[in-house]
């Protein structure tokens, strides 16, 4: 019996974790989202952010395919749930509601950190599925252990990614974020909609033509 944790999956997951997630295109929503908040707000933003995506990726990993049984809830079902998220938060995006600060302020970077950012624009409907299959294919204790460190490993990586994010805030200054911000709006309306499309026509094949 092999007890050594094959570092070749570990390598596939992490691969297709990091095509799912794009963290580099998230890089500049995570700074359209930031961008009115001091560094030390960010900093901690971005720590919760990615604290969140290893938390429920791990919750992913080893309950997830449970969890959606339970609920009787299929990936398409919430694939559809974060469309709704992601042209909730375009919509704030192009309106620049977005950026507005809340009285609260700790609970405003909670938030946002937290949704949209960790949920669903990084640990979505994509990386929750690619977990919860790989769990389920390769379910031995070696294998679990050696995805639980890919995942933070991962997450580390998204940290110090969305450090340099921040330099983009003084490069770009606040026309420049702005006018990426609704871009970035407009990309993620679009996203958003392709989600709840290909959704539809996975629970409804009848549709397709």
């Amino acid at each position: 019996m092999n007890h050594v944790i094959n570092l070749s999956k570990c390598i596939k997951y992490f691969i297709g974790l990091f095509a799912i997630v794009n963290p580099i295109g998230v890089i500049p929503i995570f700074v359209s989202l930031t961008n009115k908040y001091e560094l030390k707000e960010r900093n901690k933003i971005n720590i919760i952010t990615n604290f969140a995506v290893a938390i429920i990726l791990f919750i992913s990993l080893f309950i997830g395919n449970s969890i959606l049984e339970v609920f009787g809830i299929s990936i398409d079902s919430f694939r559809i749930a974060g469309g709704i998220l992601i042209i909730m938060l375009a919509v704030s995006m192009i309106t620049g509601k977005i950026g507005d600060r809340q009285e609260d302020n700790n609970s405003n970077t909670n938030n946002i950190a937290i949704v949209p950012l960790a949920l669903p624009l990084m640990a979505g409907p994509g990386a929750i599925s690619l977990t919860i299959v790989w769990s389920s294919r390769y379910h031995s204790w070696q294998n679990l252990l050696g995805f639980s460190l890919t995942i933070a490993v991962f997450s580390i990586c998204c940290c110090l990614l969305f450090k340099i994010g921040h330099f983009m805030v003084t490069f770009l200054g606040k026309n420049g974020i702005n006018i990426i911000t609704r871009i970035i709006g407009l990309v993620l309306m679009s996203l958003g909609i392709e989600s709840i499309i290909t959704s539809i026509k996975s629970l409804f094949p009848c549709l397709i033509h």
